[in-house]
């Protein structure tokens, strides 16, 4: 991967501490890239000498690239700057590629080798000193020519400005819809830059691949990371996916329709090649039907009657195939509703095995209730905090008097009769009961935990008379 540090001119990024003429010490290694960056995969490979290739691929600014021919034979690699042959004078650029890839890169962009300019050397610190003086001068330039063009009163607009390694040269990129008259624009630019002029026209694609931006799908604009090649996108690529004409939508931030329009395109003609034409009209009982809607993922057409477009009706391709071979036949299908097969139910399986939304409620409700039984006697005792300490004790037995039943005046009635189970306070004890020693009743199993233990440390006497 080739560098994107400082030196090349068209990145803000840094990739060592050392930037010379030589180029980026950590080619190989350097996390920095810029539009157009090449892989060259045969770096590893030494070709023989005989056969080595001449030519390089060089980078100027943004994505204008060229190839030129190495007659001294010096020495270089990716990211070397480097001083080349232009018209007039000389320009300052980056090496791209070397090697044999270049002669594939040649001949895929059918450039020919006569054509190619030479290299002259390496970049010396002078040459880069103009280079990156030239470079700092084109925001303002550019903000004076809009202002000229302006004044005249062109119908055009100054996309970018680009400065010649020796600032011999500047070239405008402007973008326009009609076709611009220059004689006054480039005498009035001549007079104000003092420099010869060249004027570059430009679709609305590489203005946007130019500036720059953030696209709907939120990552940065295809045409200005890695797309070099526009093709035409027309609003049929729009109806092939089943999208609509909304413009609003369907538009990138250069005006036209977004390239990655193209992107899906063979993946959706390859799957409606399956599809019978979205033009076709069934002939049934009750009248014709025609095609209204087709899902090209589940696999399905939408029909409904002419005379009542309300309702619509969905088959299966291979359904639409059948019914159109028996139109052809001179035979009239059923009415679509009768066509249409009611679809099963999809069965909802809890992966989860919790069926209840509502487990967790009923859990907290009786735990809501625990607590706030719990909270009632020591809320009673807050509020009495002032009084003393005697009523504190006598308070809670009388609000507990009435849960109780009610005692027999005869102590010992009670004995003999089971005691019917009450609701008591969780914190609330039982009350302790006395043990009769002459009791026949000692014998029946008492509920009571406490009572056994009182048997077991005093045991009952025996009757004799019993």
């Amino acid at each position: 991967m080739s560098c994107g540090c400082k030196t090349s001119g068209d990145s803000a990024h840094s990739c060592g501490p050392k930037k010379t003429a030589n180029g980026c010490e950590n080619v190989n290694t350097c996390g920095n890239s810029y539009k157009l960056s090449v892989f060259d995969w045969l770096s590893d490979i030494n070709n023989p000498a005989p056969n080595r290739c001449d030519f390089v691929e060089v980078r100027f600014k943004n994505d204008r690239k060229s190839f030129y021919k190495n007659v001294n034979n010096i020495p270089l690699h990716i990211g070397s700057v480097i001083t080349v042959e232009s018209s007039p004078g000389h320009d300052v650029g980056v090496v791209s590629l070397t090697g044999e890839l270049v002669k594939i890169q040649m001949k895929k962009k059918k450039f020919s080798e006569e054509l190619a300019l030479k290299i002259y050397r390496q970049a010396n610190q002078k040459d880069l000193e103009v280079w990156q003086e030239a470079r700092k001068k084109e925001d303002a330039v550019k903000l004076e020519a809009r202002k000229i063009a302006q004044r005249i009163g062109l119908e055009m607009k100054v996309t970018d400005v680009e400065y010649q390694g020796d600032s011999s040269k500047i070239t405008f990129y402007y973008t326009a819809e009609n076709r611009v008259d220059f004689r006054q624009l480039i005498k009035d630019y001549a007079g104000a830059f003092r420099t010869k002029i060249d004027m570059k026209q430009i679709g609305f694609r590489q203005e946007a691949a130019k500036v720059g931006g953030i696209g709907s799908c939120g990552r940065e604009l295809c045409c200005s990371t890695w797309l070099t090649d526009f093709r035409s996108v027309n609003t049929n690529v729009a109806r092939y996916q089943q999208l609509s004409i909304n413009p609003q939508k369907l538009a990138g931030q250069c005006g036209k329709l977004k390239c990655c329009l193209n992107y899906e395109l063979d993946s959706y003609l390859d799957a409606l090649s399956n599809f019978p034409s979205s033009s076709t009209t069934l002939d049934t009982e009750k009248g014709k039907a025609f095609c209204i809607k087709i899902d090209v993922f589940k696999k399905k057409m939408w029909f409904a009657y002419v005379d009542s477009s309300i309702a619509w009706y969905d088959f299966d391709i291979d359904l639409v195939k059948k019914l159109i071979s028996k139109n052809k036949r001179g035979e009239k299908t059923l009415p679509l509703e009768d066509l249409k097969q009611p679809e099963a139910s999809a069965q909802n399986i809890d992966l989860i095995q919790e069926n209840s939304v509502d487990r967790f409620e009923k859990k907290n409700r009786s735990n809501n209730r625990n607590r706030n039984n719990q909270n009632k006697p020591n809320n009673h005792q807050q509020g009495q905090q002032g009084q003393p300490q005697g009523q504190k004790r006598n308070r809670p037995e009388r609000q507990d008097r009435p849960e109780r039943s009610e005692k027999p005046e005869n102590p010992n009635a009670q004995s003999g009769n089971q005691p019917r189970p009450q609701k008591q306070h969780p914190q609330q004890k039982a009350p302790a009961e006395k043990v009769e020693g002459n009791s026949g009743d000692d014998k029946k199993p008492q509920n009571n935990p406490n009572k056994k233990k009182f048997k077991k440390k005093y045991p009952p006497k025996k009757d004799n008379n019993a």
